[in-house]
């Protein structure tokens, strides 16, 4: 199935940032290496979570959204997930497109905050709900 395809893709995606995100703010910020890594697994991360939610929308014959941040707004509305993950994942969406178009200076701190704590929780958050939602198939 390519929701559970998709979501294996994501676990590996989390399981290769958690190896490279160093361990504080100062080492993350003294290394270009690092700092681009976890960058772009962001991007990697957040480009595949936003397939997903779109794959499960289609799935569940829900309204096709518009645009990738509404994706979320619809699984909200539907009650597949609560408001506040729809937020968190909206906003981490939008750090990707901050970082991909690099709109103003990327803010490091935000960034490795994101990266080393609250990303991960959020799609794993999402990663089992939706899991659960498609266990029999």
């Amino acid at each position: 199935m390519i929701i559970k395809d998709k979501i294996n893709d994501i676990k590996g995606f989390l399981q290769e940032l958690s190896e490279i995100v160093p361990s504080d703010i100062g080492l993350y910020k003294r290394s270009l290496e690092k700092k681009a890594a976890c960058e772009r697994y962001l991007e990697k991360i957040m480009e595949a979570v936003v397939d997903l939610a779109f794959l499960v929308i289609k799935e569940k014959n829900l309204k096709l959204p518009g645009d990738d941040e509404e994706a979320f707004k619809i699984l909200v509305d539907n009650n597949i997930i609560l408001k506040e993950l729809g937020s968190n994942l909206k906003d981490a969406k939008g750090m990707r497109n901050f970082i991909i178009h690099q709109y103003d200076k990327i803010d490091d701190e935000l960034v490795f905050e994101s990266v080393s704590n609250e990303l991960e929780r959020d799609v794993k958050e999402f990663i089992n709900i939706i899991k659960l939602m498609f266990k029999d198939d």
